[in-house]
Order: C-alpha cells, then structure tokens, then sequence
C-alpha cells in the first residue's frame, strides 16, 4: 500500500527569509483568510464522507445483498457475481476509497486541528466505521501501521485486533463528541455538526463490533446509548442539486440510470418471498401485514425511473440507523438479559414501523400493521413457534428475521449469516445458495488486486470468497 497524500495548501514557505515575513506581515489580520477549520470542513470533511458513501453503499453492498437471497445478478457482471464468481478486481476502488479517499483525510483532519472536538470526534469515527467494514468483509486488514510515510508495505493486523482497536478509537470518539459543541457545519453531510447525533453513532458502531464478535453483554451495553430514534439515522440524504456532480441521487438508482440497466434487482429474491403476502410461506401473520414494506423494497432492475421505493432517484440510504441498535438490544437482551427485556425492544421497533414513518409517500397509502407480540405467541405451539422450540429461541429467531428485513441494503444481513452459520443455525434466516451446484456460501469478499500486488505484506494470494473470517469460525 503506497501512502497517498492530499494536496494541501501550504503558505509556511513564505516565512523563511526575512523579507517574505515584511511580505505576510498583517496576513493574519485578513478577514477573508482561510483557516484550519475553514480547510477541514470545505476540503477534506465533505470529500471524504461521499467516500464513506461509496465504501458503505455502493459495489460491495449489492453483492452482500446477493450473497444474503435480497438481490438477484440477472446478466452481465452482476449474473456472475450472483453465482459467486468473483475476481480481486471487484475489490480495488472500495478499498481505495477507504484507505486513499478516507484515512489520510480523516488523520489530517486531527492533526490540524486537534482542540477542535467535534471535527476530532467525527472523524474518529468515520475511520472507525470504515475500517470496521474492510475488517467486516475481508478478514485481516492492514490498519496499525497505515497512512505513515516510513512504511510502505503496511502489515495485516489480525481481524479481531482491529475490532479491538476500533472500539478503543470509538472510545476516544465519544469522549471527544462528549466535549464537543454541536455547530452547524454545512460540510457535515450527515448530521450537519450536531454532536449527540454523532456521539450515539459512535456507540451503535461500537454494539455492532461487539456483536460481530459474538460480545453480547459489551454489545447490549453499548446499545444502550447508540442511536434511539429515527432522527438520529446515519444516512447517505442525496441533494437533487443538478449542478452537483457527486451525491446527487441515490446510488442504486444511478446505477440502473447508467450502465447496468437489467443486471440487478430483487426479482424473487428469498427476502421479496419472505415479505409477499401472496406467499404462503412469508412472514405476515395475525399481527404483522408487510404489504407496504413489499412494495416498498421492490427494485425494479429494467428501468432506474420505474423505482419510488428504496432505488428512487432521491430516497436517503441509511447506513447506521435505529433500527439496527434497538434490534442489537433485543438480540443482546435475548442471550444476555431476559425474554421480557428482549420482547420489549421488538415491539419498540414495531411501534415505529407501524406508524409508516420508515415508507416514503409513494407507499403511504399501502397497508401495513405491526402489532405488538406477546410471550404466548413465542410460547411452544404458539403463532411464532409451530416447531416448538425454546420460546426465548423461538423470540431470537424473530428478532434476527427481523434484522434480515430491517438491515436490506446494508451489510447486516450478510454479517448475520456469516455470525450465526456455525453456532446458531436454528436462528439462520435459510435464504438458499444461488447456484444450484454450490455447496456453501461465500464467508468474505476478495482483497484489492491493487493490493495484493503492490503490499509485499499482502498474502501470496487471496484466500478465497469461502475462507471463513477469524470472528466467525
């Protein structure tokens, strides 16, 4: 990995010799001078967010989406992927947008303006949050020794040393964001500089690495301060602003407004199955109708202008939302707690997924219902419970279904499957292989072309979609 640097403006040059400082005296007395902060928000924060964008929604969010029975690949290189045929190509420009688009920004962003706490603790973790997803997806990572000049050919660290070191990040994170006074920061993509936003961003994000180690009761405890309302949603909002060229328009709809029109969509995805009231096998019962959140997730592969759900030219995307920390609580409570705690979180997040709010207003007129379950419908012979299991079994297996449907189009779903195939398999959401010749599912994506051939740190060669990652074997 060869350290790349962004270009910085830099006026200290002129104060070498006595005359260039009789040339700058008075400089800092300029009222339209341009300052660290000014540098840092325009420059570096905004660029590097869109990044974040990319790395978190784009190329290899969809392929998770196929690998977890949410999206279908129907022609072109999409077809391929879908029947798990990959190359380290596909890899190179989200790994590039993290480790050359992100971490040499976000450092700086620190190292000139230290006492600048809420910029300090926004980009701690925006760096968290992207080298938990390299981790999250390929294993060992190259992360202690990057972005530092004297080093070359970073090494990779162990993937559970990363989480480790991740969470002390996040850690500093939210004793910076807890120092820090909410501004408003147009460059702040996100959350527009608002501090208790990011500070429970920060705890979410460190539940979910806890979760992807199987910590539950770290986990549970973290989740307890992580995002506790819709408002507080990391999410990718797109501008509309024609005369922007990059963030303008949701990023699945781009992509079937470009070139891969009729390559990717859900189709009769196992999730579209699972949500169909036609379906006989679906998820709606007595106290749940999924008509509207149906519709809502149907991603029309042969026209981008076809989609006004989640593929619509402007919907939001989120990436660390609501959702996801109060089901990781009710997971957590489920292992860690007890059943009532458990039940408790879930139907908190039905309360709100039955007021509509998660819809836009092209499906506000759809039937939807999410009643509150009780501890009968759990209990063996019970309407979630027909094979008569555990009840606290029975109530897991919904909340990570739950999860499964919740987390579409991020990378819970690939996550859970991975988590949860060795030791939980009476949890596992069963969405089957794509190809019927396949034997088992992939487990991690490939490392950077670009990256194996230039790290003499990097392995001899990628160990393969199928090798399992250190947290899940």
């Amino acid at each position: 990995m060869k350290t790349i640097k962004s270009l910085i403006i830099i006026i200290g040059i002129l104060l070498l010799t006595p005359s260039c400082q009789k040339m700058v005296e008075g400089i800092n007395d300029n009222p339209n001078k341009i300052t660290p902060d000014d540098i840092l928000a325009k420059d570096f924060l905004t660029g590097t967010m869109l990044a974040n964008v990319d790395s978190e929604l784009g190329h290899l969010d969809r392929i998770a989406g196929m690998w977890s029975g949410q999206l279908i690949g129907f022609q072109s290189l999409y077809a391929n992927i879908y029947g798990y045929n990959i190359s380290t190509a596909e890899s190179v420009s989200p790994w590039h947008e993290i480790y050359v688009g992100m971490i040499p920004n976000l450092r700086y962003i620190r190292k000139s303006a230290p006492d600048d706490k809420l910029l300090v603790g926004i980009s701690e973790v925006l760096e968290a949050q992207s080298i938990g997803t390299a981790a999250s997806l390929f294993g060992d990572v190259p992360y202690s020794e990057i972005d530092d000049p004297a080093i070359a050919d970073p090494k990779f660290d162990p993937q559970k040393d990363v989480f480790n070191n991740l969470i002390g990040l996040l850690d500093a994170a939210i004793t910076d964001l807890n120092a820090a006074t909410s501004r408003s920061l147009a460059a702040d993509i996100y959350f527009n500089g608002n501090a208790s936003k990011w500070l429970a961003t920060a705890y979410t994000l460190k539940a979910r690495y806890y979760l992807d180690m199987k910590d539950y009761s770290n986990a549970y405890q973290a989740a307890q301060q992580g995002i506790s309302s819709a408002d507080g949603n990391m999410k990718f909002t797109p501008t509309g602003d024609p005369t922007i060229t990059s963030g303008n328009k949701n990023l699945f709809y781009e992509l079937l407004a470009g070139s891969r029109s009729g390559d990717i969509g859900t189709g009769n995805s196992f999730l579209m199955q699972l949500l169909d009231p036609a379906n006989t096998d679906s998820r709606n019962n007595a106290k749940t109708d999924e008509t509207a959140r149906f519709e809502y997730y149907k991603i029309d592969e042969t026209s981008a202008n076809a989609n006004k759900g989640v593929a619509s030219e402007f919907e939001p995307q989120k990436m660390v939302s609501f959702e996801e920390n109060t089901l990781i609580l009710a997971e957590c409570a489920a292992r860690t707690v007890d059943f009532n705690t458990a039940l408790g979180y879930l139907n908190q997040l039905r309360e709100y997924l039955n007021t509509g709010a998660f819809l836009n207003a092209n499906f506000a007129g759809e039937p939807y219902k999410y009643d509150d379950y009780v501890a009968d419908d759990f209990a063996v012979g019970g309407m979630l419970n027909t094979d008569g299991i555990d009840p606290t079994r029975a109530l897991l297996r919904q909340i990570i279904e739950e999860r499964y449907v919740s987390g579409f189009l991020t990378y819970i779903p690939f996550d859970d499957a991975r988590r949860l195939r060795k030791s939980d398999t009476d949890l596992e959401v069963p969405f089957p292989l794509n190809p019927s010749s396949a034997t088992k599912y992939p487990e991690r994506f490939p490392y950077s072309a670009d990256e194996l051939n230039s790290n003499s740190n990097a392995p001899a060669e990628d160990p393969g979609i199928y090798a399992v990652t250190p947290v899940n074997q």
